[in-house]
């Protein structure tokens, strides 16, 4: 299964169970322009529990693993889990989507798009900056702000700084966003 397989049966899964979606991540960074290697792909979910289930059903259907009890527990706790083609070690990382304003106006701006041949929603480019911030605040890689780097000299002036700025503040990713201007 490639990454186009793989985008073309999640996306398809999730609207078949009724379950809003969003690409987000370092795939998501790559339809902006920002590609670099990478073995999983980050999905926002917004399902009610039994749409859920549904999905875990499908997907389980299909020959990809996936925990009913982990997908549960993260809708419980707005957390993640994964599905995994076991034939080829893709992974993807479902995220189901916080109840706090930033998640709330991120999945409020996706994008409609057309990425190999998927139609899906991906997270607009600043979003994704803000969600690597942050991602980097905690500390998952290094990569985060380079991948915030690549975007922010990509969108040159086409980036909408005072909505980034005002993230910014809101998250409290200072240090993160002066790491990347300063470069």
């Amino acid at each position: 299964m490639s990454l186009e397989h793989l985008l073309r049966v999640l996306a398809g899964t999730l609207s078949a169970a009724g379950i809003p979606s969003m690409l987000t991540g370092s795939v998501a960074a790559a339809f902006h322009g920002a590609s670099r290697a990478t073995m999983d792909v980050d999905l926002v979910i917004d399902p009610t529990a039994t749409a859920l289930d549904d999905f875990v059903r499908r997907v389980e259907a299909l020959g990809l693993y996936v925990s009913a009890d982990a997908a549960r527990e993260a809708f419980a706790h707005c957390g993640m889990f994964n599905v995994v083609d076991p034939e080829t070690g893709w992974k993807a990382d479902l995220i189901v989507r916080k109840h706090r304003p930033f998640s709330e106006t991120e999945f409020s701006r996706r994008e409609a798009a057309d990425f190999f041949g998927v139609s899906l929603a991906v997270a607009s480019l600043e979003d994704v900056i803000m969600s690597k911030l942050e991602w980097a605040r905690l500390g998952a890689s290094g990569r985060q702000l380079e991948d915030v780097r690549a975007l922010l000299r990509i969108a040159g002036d086409g980036a909408d700084r005072p909505y980034l700025e005002q993230w910014v503040d809101r998250l409290g990713v200072h240090a993160e966003w002066e790491l990347v201007r300063e470069s």
